[in-house]
């Protein structure tokens, strides 16, 4: 070594050096590696930003900065490409009742003033598989679901009661918000909605922005968790939807939280809702990333 460096004219510190300054970057790099793959064993999809937020603390002891966390994951094919996939699950052709928008202007700044519905589809063709959610605007919470092999009213209406059941504060006014779908137009759905005193409203369209954070929130089940790859039976689909709904509730931050839980949020009014503007509107909409 001291003949090369000489041949070279280099000098044998300067050498060492940048030895050991290459050994501690790559030691460095594999304990960020591994620390990301410890979250991803729970959240498989987390995104980079989201890793960056949980892993704070210990990167700035390490003096690793927001980009030199990003190259990492770069150089190590750990950064998340969204995947989108759509399966209708809404049949609005149907004789009962379909109510108005009633949130179009409204300004949500509190946990439980407005909820969303959605039912989206996680199963295959030989598995069939639908999840109900009913879950709350400004927090981001999951405040009820339910794991059913089809579509019926009873299965939409089984997560609305979970989530009246977890409501904190029955004094203050509630809008339920959802699609034109046959299950929320439903007789016994109005009647349960009637019952607890809450607001029932509607899209008026198929554009889903109407329903964004309902489709957000389907969205990174989806592509986060998972949890239309697994193809199981409605009693392994369950345990694994709940154990996903307890992390995202629970563990995952979220964006548009400013980076709280859906937990945390959904424990306070204080903060004000993140919104961000369509491409082809000036009119602010729900964030939900």
């Amino acid at each position: 070594v001291a003949f090369t460096c000489y041949l070279f004219g280099i000098d044998r510190q300067v050498y060492y050096r940048k030895i050991r300054r290459r050994a501690s970057k790559q030691s460095k790099a594999k304990e960020i590696i591994s620390m990301v793959n410890d979250i991803r064993a729970i959240m498989p999809r987390v995104g980079t930003r989201k890793l960056y937020y949980l892993l704070l603390d210990k990167l700035q002891l390490m003096k690793i900065g927001r980009d030199k966390f990003f190259d990492i994951l770069r150089a190590n094919h750990l950064l998340i490409q969204p995947k989108r996939s759509y399966h209708v699950t809404t049949n609005s052709h149907h004789r009962f009742r379909k109510h108005q928008n009633q949130i179009l202007d409204l300004q949500i700044n509190r946990p439980e003033q407005v909820w969303v519905s959605d039912i989206t589809y996680i199963g295959k063709r030989d598995n069939p598989c639908y999840l109900s959610l009913v879950t709350d605007a400004y927090s981001k919470k999951i405040m009820g679901y339910y794991v059913a092999d089809n579509m019926n009213t009873e299965s939409s209406l089984k997560a609305l009661k979970m989530a009246l059941k977890h409501r904190n504060n029955k004094n203050l006014p509630l809008i339920h918000h959802s699609d034109r779908g046959i299950q929320y137009c439903a007789h016994e759905y109005q009647k349960q909605l009637d019952k607890n005193k809450v607001v029932c409203s509607m899209t008026q369209n198929s554009d889903p922005y109407e329903n964004a954070v309902a489709e957000r929130v389907n969205g990174i089940l989806k592509q986060e968790f998972k949890i239309d790859k697994y193809n199981q039976k409605i009693k392994i689909m369950q345990k694994v939807i709940k154990e996903a709904i307890n992390i995202y509730n629970e563990i995952r931050p979220h964006y548009s939280n400013y980076m709280l839980t859906p937990n945390q949020m959904h424990k306070q009014n204080k903060i004000k809702m993140r919104t961000y503007k369509t491409k082809n509107s000036s009119k602010p909409m729900l964030t939900t990333v």
